[in-house]
C-alpha cells in the first residue's frame, strides 16, 4: 500500500512557497494564537511582522516568546504598517466584521478565525467585499487541513469509497469552558464555538443538505450558561446520511474523538487525535477498507502531523496561493457562508424542536 499512499500523502502536505509568502500581521494575542497560529507560520517559514491585542502586557509577552518584532498600539497603527500584506484575525466573531471590513478597505488579504462573523447574513456582506476589493477573504476552518481528514478526503476525492453513503462524527470528551471567560456567557455555545469544524467537513465531503434535525443539551452544575451536548442529523438530496454528535461534559477520563466515512466501495475510520488531551493532543488515526484498490481488510494510513499547530498552517497557506494567482481558497469566506447558515439551521431545529434546511448562500439577504 506504501505506493497507492504517496498521492494522498502530497495531497495532504501543506507547504507555502516562497514566491507565495507575503508579511502578516495578526489581530489577537490569546491562546489561540500562542499555540497554534504562531508555531505553525514559523514552522511554514512565514513572517509575522507584528500582532495587536488589547491586552498590551499579553501581547508584548506573546510577541517576545515568538520573536514577533512589532506590537502594535491597535488596529489603526496596524493598518499603517506599510509592510503588511496579510491580516490573521484571531478573535470572538462579534468583534471581527469591523476588522475584517476596516482590513479589506486598507487592500489587504484577511483570513478570518471561524466563525468569521456572527452570522451567515454578514458573512456574506463580507464575503462580496472581499470579492469587490479584489482581495482574498478566507477563514480558519483548519479541520479540512488536519491530516487524517485531508487524507479521508483526498481518498473519496479518488474514488477509494465510491459513493459516500454515510458520515458519522461523535465526541465525548471534557472542555474546560473557564478557559475562554467569554464563552460561559453565551447562549448560543458549543455549535458555534467547537462541532462547526464538524459541521464544515460535513459539508466539504458531502455538500449542501437537504434538512437537518438537531437537539442540545445542558448538564447540571455546568458553568456555561450555552449548551455543551449537541446532536445534528443530516439528510442529502441523493440519500447520504450524517450525524455529528458532541458531548462536553465527560468527567471520567475516557475521552474519545471518532469519525468513520461509508462508502459504495470502501470505509475510512479514525480518531481526532487533539481532542484526547487538548492542547497538546496526539497525532490522528486513520484506517482504509477499499474494493477498489484491494486493501485485503482495514489498514492504516501513517498520520505524522498534528490538528494543533500543523493544520493551522493550511488556511493561511491556501489563502496565499490564491492571492499569488491559484485557485480560490479551500476555506473560502464565499464557501464558508453556507457553513454559518448552516450552524443558523442547526439553531433552528433546536429552537422549534423541527426539522430545517439550511439556507443557500445565494439566497441569504445581505444586513
Amino acid at each position: 500500500m506504501i505506493e497507492q499512499f504517496e498521492p494522498i500523502a502530497r495531497a495532504c502536505t501543506i507547504e507555502v512557497p516562497v514566491a507565495h509568502r507575503r508579511p502578516i500581521a495578526l489581530v489577537g494575542a490569546g491562546a489561540i494564537a500562542d499555540l497554534a497560529h504562531l508555531p505553525a507560520y514559523r514552522a511554514g517559514g512565514l513572517e509575522v511582522v507584528g500582532l495587536t491585542d488589547p491586552d498590551g502586557s499579553r501581547a508584548r509577552d506573546v510577541a517576545e516568546r515568538h520573536g514577533v518584532e512589532r506590537v502594535y498600539r491597535d488596529l489603526d497603527e496596524l493598518l499603517a504598517d506599510a509592510r503588511v500584506d496579510v491580516v490573521d484575525i484571531a478573535v470572538p466573531a462579534a468583534a471581527q466584521p469591523e476588522i475584517v471590513r476596516r482590513a479589506l478597505e486598507s487592500g489587504r488579504h484577511v483570513l478570518g478565525q471561524k466563525p468569521f462573523a456572527p452570522s451567515a447574513a454578514v458573512a456574506a456582506r463580507l464575503a462580496r467585499l472581499a470579492e469587490a476589493r479584489g482581495r482574498v477573504l478566507a477563514v480558519n476552518q483548519q479541520l479540512r487541513f488536519d491530516e487524517g481528514m485531508a487524507a479521508a478526503h483526498e481518498m473519496a476525492r479518488l474514488g477509494w469509497l465510491g459513493e459516500i453513503t454515510s458520515f458519522t462524527i461523535s465526541v465525548d470528551i471534557w472542555t474546560e469552558w473557564t478557559s475562554w471567560p467569554w464563552m460561559l456567557e453565551l447562549d448560543e455555545l458549543e455549535v458555534w464555538n467547537h462541532s462547526i469544524h464538524y459541521h464544515d467537513v460535513v459539508r466539504w465531503f458531502l455538500g449542501e443538505p437537504a434538512r437537518i434535525f438537531a437537539s442540545a443539551g445542558r448538564t447540571p452544575g455546568q458553568a456555561p450558561r450555552g449548551e455543551t451536548r449537541t446532536t445534528t442529523v443530516y439528510e442529502f438530496p441523493a440519500g447520504a446520511r450524517a450525524l455529528v454528535a458532541a458531548h462536553h461534559e465527560n468527567r471520567w477520563g475516557d475521552q474519545r474523538a471518532t469519525f468513520r466515512i461509508d462508502g459504495t466501495s470502501g470505509s475510512v475510520r479514525g480518531t481526532l487525535g487533539l481532542l484526547y488531551d487538548y492542547p497538546r493532543g496526539r497525532p490522528d488515526t486513520l484506517e482504509v477498507t477499499s474494493e477498489v484498490v484491494r486493501t485485503d481488510g482495514w489498514v492504516p494510513y501513517p498520520v505524522t502531523t498534528r490538528w494543533l499547530p500543523d493544520a493551522f498552517l493550511g488556511p493561511m497557506a491556501s489563502l496565499l496561493e490564491a492571492a499569488a494567482g491559484g485557485p480560490p481558497p479551500r476555506t473560502a469566506a464565499s464557501d464558508n457562508v453556507g457553513t454559518l447558515a448552516l450552524v443558523e439551521a442547526i439553531y433552528r431545529s433546536i429552537r422549534t424542536g423541527e426539522c430545517e434546511s439550511p439556507a443557500a448562500p445565494a439566497d441569504i439577504a445581505l444586513e
